[in-house]
């Protein structure tokens, strides 16, 4: 792919050719190896290098245009500024996306530089002796049915006709390991665990080894369970799966689409226990793949959406923004239609509990690590759910596997019923969070 001024200057030129005035370029490129393993030998090995850009055109009417190519030398860049100029009579007249106002504000970290990628040999190498520790771990691990180590390198841009041009690099590698179990007369259980970090030296693949075993041994012994309504512990990255699902109580795009729980008239309601603050904070620092600038140039930033268990404020892209009289906040990504949607949550207290909770002492509580089939089980209008989890029924610190159950709700009334909050928080794909203690909520046994 051309470097960036390569582009820019490109671009500068032909839309100078073309007669186009004004005009904005995002574009990436992915360098991604992974691989994975099958008891003992090399199941597959991908590689890919992606590159695209997407460029918008506004005509002399204000009109928009947008196409989307892969071929980003002096010829694409021509065609597809052509094309998105023609497509721009046929743009919507209302509502017209523009510029980000802070497409051109300085940005002051600089993302850090990508880091060598490891060879195919060793990414194999590591992975398969992080299977063979797992099918040691126990006698009842039979396999590792999914597993994978990939390592990824981003390199993204943005520019326009004002003058704005950005640019930033990073390299990401993670692990992800998922083991199922055999035993005669019982039922298969499965565990898994994910590490992430810039490079594969620095990658915490031990400590996915020993949680995905601690978690998949934790499910031999399990027993069924009694509807009713339960003390409920959700996990991290239960949490945060719970709360993407219901993303758009933030989202300042599907509130004006009136399809959030959401409305503008709901800032500064109380809408959670006080003890919920959750920010969107793009630049923490446990974000190792950090971007700095959104898709329309707007730079990220820490978003505090509730704060002590009051909404103060959505994610909004340069329109949205606009619309409801607000600020950009980095969160846009670029396309025929702008999409709103969270970078890297953050969930934290800052209030002080009635009491101090522990699983240690608790009776009867579930602790639920992982939900599933969220793309059934969640209706994110009505905010209703009601979905599968694997977990355990905590007693005074003993934990036992529950053979299969459904917890559901109504994720208002939920965030409304938290009544503790951990200090200690956990790294997630989607996030950091601690784990979360809701007072009631309905399980369904077998």
């Amino acid at each position: 792919m051309p470097n960036i001024n390569e582009i820019a200057n490109s671009a500068k030129d032909n839309a100078e050719k073309l007669g186009i005035k004004k005009f904005d370029i995002y574009g990436s490129t992915v360098d991604d190896t992974s691989v994975q393993v099958d008891q003992g030998e090399p199941k597959q090995v991908k590689a890919s290098n992606r590159s695209g850009v997407t460029v918008r055109v506004w005509n002399e009417d204000n009109t928009m245009g947008v196409t989307s190519t892969t071929d980003v030398d002096s010829k694409g860049l021509e065609l597809a500024l052509k094309t998105a100029y023609e497509a721009s009579f046929f743009g919507v007249k209302e509502n017209v996306p523009d510029f980000s106002p802070e497409a051109t504000v300085p940005i002051p970290n600089k993302a850090q530089d990508k880091t060598p990628q490891a060879p195919v040999a060793e990414l194999i190498e590591r992975l398969l002796v992080a299977e063979k520790e797992l099918l040691a771990a126990h006698p009842a691990i039979k396999g590792v049915p999914y597993n994978g180590l990939s390592q990824r390198d981003i390199d993204r841009f943005y520019l326009n006709s004002d003058g704005a041009v950005r640019t930033e690099s990073h390299s990401l590698t993670s692990v992800y390991l998922y083991s199922k179990t055999e035993e005669e007369g019982k039922k298969p259980r499965s565990a898994g665990a994910f590490r992430i970090n810039q490079s594969l030296d620095n990658l915490d693949i031990n400590g996915c080894i020993k949680e995905t075993a601690d978690k998949t041994i934790s499910h031999l012994n399990y027993e069924k369970i009694k509807t009713g309504k339960y003390r409920v512990v959700f996990s991290a990255e239960a949490f945060l799966s719970l709360l993407g699902a219901f993303s758009n109580l933030f989202n300042a795009q599907s509130i004006l689409d009136n399809q959030s729980l959401s409305t503008p008239d709901d800032l500064g309601k109380q809408i959670a226990s006080p003890l919920l603050s959750v920010f969107d904070d793009a630049l923490h620092p446990a974000n190792v793949g950090a971007e700095t600038f959104d898709g329309e140039g707007t730079p990220t930033r820490q978003i505090s959406l509730i704060e002590n268990g009051v909404l103060t404020s959505f994610l909004h892209s340069a329109g949205t923004a606009k619309r409801l009289n607000a600020q950009p906040t980095g969160n846009a990504s670029i396309g025929a239609k702008v999409s709103v949607s969270p970078n890297f949550y953050h969930v934290f207290t800052t209030a002080t509990p009635e009491e101090e909770l522990s699983l240690d002492t608790a009776e009867n509580v579930i602790f639920i690590d992982d939900l599933q089939a969220l793309h059934a089980g969640v209706k994110s209008l009505q905010g209703s759910f009601s979905l599968p989890f694997d977990g355990w029924l905590v007693n005074k610190g003993v934990r036992t596997s529950i053979e299969s159950a459904t917890v559901a709700g109504d994720f208002l009334e939920l965030l409304k019923s938290i009544i503790y909050v951990e200090k200690e928080a956990e790294l997630t794909p989607g996030g950091v969070c601690p784990k979360i203690w809701v007072n009631e909520l309905s399980i369904t046994g077998e």
